[in-house]
């Protein structure tokens, strides 16, 4: 029988190994793992498709670049004595690697497109024992959008649609009990808490009259989670304490604010949310942007302004769009950080602006943080750090857009299992941190969800 799906391993030459050599010093600083010797990482395609013609075409122009590159057609010289796993990403995930070389492949094919999918092997070196080597499939393995992937060949790549089942019913949600709702919170992972699904319940129970579907569930869950509904900044801060000095006059200053604002009208609670806009409410209301250009959209900023094309003025706006993508980025941290440039892009992009310029300012915990110290269950911070800088390069690279401004903030108690009163904040250009340290002392407050 023909063999229909081709397999080829690409491994980059000595000198031009930059990724694996990366890793290897990452992994012995922050893993402490001094018994690994040396790392390989092989780019693993499977192509299901085209002939065998197309495919030693493809060979040294679609899958490796013969001054940088060296290629294994179907086996790879393993050792038995090395430790190997590979890593994929999940069902339903954007493998962009896979879509580029598929589109490659069809030019060369000038036909139907091939069926491709890609993964990255690691070869690690040296005299491990088995919970090293599970210890490192866990730093470099993010759970959210990967998996470890099998080491063997698939008989064919094509993957098999399955008739989608009924809508599951969340059976009897109406008429659960707290210690229901907190078995539910468990299976289904919700992101929303507690008092949200009362607030489900109630509305299913006395509006719908009926139990809610899982997917109604979701969909809710979704559009309330933080990334939508801006939880965080939107919580009512009850009782607020400061300790350092400058930022209780500040602060202050914030509440003198909301008086003259919202001048004995209804306000807003007070929320991270309105501390950062409030400075702009009061500068509108005192007559002193002139240039704001007003509408029902308030997601991004827009000024008048006036200017002068082949020497006649012209009436412009000129538009700012801020994206915070904070929970995105701390799970997922490269497609996160990139789809925080492609949001602040798409918006003023819809408003028929040219988009000429990003700037990126991240604050995050210490990358410098051992992993040990990492909280439980949070991707620890250098790698969270580093990946969502590629992401962010990655997308503007794509695109073309110049970035002119990358500054990162590092707070010690972002990430880490101490807690102490004292922090310090870092500005950092790439990697390296600057010798300055400027201390300040933390505050606190105690934060509760507004009731609907």
């Amino acid at each position: 029988m023909k063999e229909m799906v081709k397999r080829i391993y690409v491994q980059k030459r000595q000198g031009f190994d930059i990724e694996a050599k990366e890793l290897l010093q990452d992994l012995r600083e922050n893993l402490q793992i001094q018994d690994l010797e040396d790392i390989i990482i092989l780019n693993r395609y499977d192509v299901e498709g085209v002939n065998q013609t197309v495919f030693n075409q493809a060979k040294n122009t679609v899958f490796s670049e013969p001054q940088v590159d060296l290629y294994f057609e179907e086996e790879y010289p393993f050792k038995k004595e090395d430790k190997i796993f590979g890593m994929e990403y999940l069902p339903g995930q954007f493998d962009q690697r896979a879509n580029s070389l598929s589109e490659c492949l069809q030019i060369l094919t000038e036909g139907s497109r091939p069926i491709a999918k890609s993964a990255k092997i690691y070869i690690l070196k040296g005299n491990l024992a088995d919970e090293q080597v599970e210890k490192i499939k866990k730093y470099i393995i993010n759970p959210v959008d990967s998996r470890e992937c099998t080491l063997n060949k698939l008989e064919t790549l094509k993957e098999k649609q399955e008739e989608p089942q009924d809508v599951a019913i969340v059976e009897g949600f109406i008429n659960m009990t707290e210690e229901d709702f907190e078995k539910i919170y468990e299976k289904y992972g919700f992101a929303m808490d507690l008092s949200d699904l009362k607030f489900c319940q109630n509305y299913f129970k006395n509006i719908e009259k009926r139990d809610p579907t899982i997917t109604e569930m979701k969909m809710i869950d979704t559009y309330w989670s933080d990334h939508c509904r801006h939880t965080t900044f939107l919580t009512k801060l009850e009782k607020v304490e400061i300790e350092w000095d400058l930022a209780k006059s500040v602060y202050e200053q914030y509440k003198k604010s909301r008086e003259f604002v919202y001048d004995n009208k209804k306000a807003k609670d007070i929320s991270l949310m309105d501390v950062a806009t409030i400075a702009v409410k009061e500068l509108n209301k005192k007559g002193m942007l002139k240039n704001l250009d007003q509408s029902e959209e308030i997601n991004a900023c827009s000024i008048k302004a006036e200017i002068l094309v082949d020497g006649k003025p012209e009436e412009y706006l000129i538009m700012f769009k801020n994206e915070t993508h904070n929970h995105p980025t701390e799970i997922e941290p490269f497609g996160g950080a990139a789809t925080c440039l492609g949001g602040a892009i798409r918006d003023p992009l819809s408003g028929r602006s040219y988009v000429y310029q990003a700037m990126r300012v991240t604050g995050c915990g210490d990358p410098r943080t051992s992993v040990k110290d990492t909280m439980a269950n949070k991707l620890p911070q250098r790698k969270l750090t580093n990946e969502a800088a590629r992401g962010y390069s990655s997308y503007g690279n794509q695109i073309g857009l110049a970035t002119g401004q990358v500054t990162e903030i590092y707070h010690e108690r972002l990430c880490s299992k101490k807690n102490g009163n004292r922090s310090i904040n870092r500005s950092c250009s790439k990697r390296k941190c600057s010798k300055t340290q400027t201390r300040t002392r933390g505050c606190s407050y105690t934060i509760r969800r507004k009731n609907r």
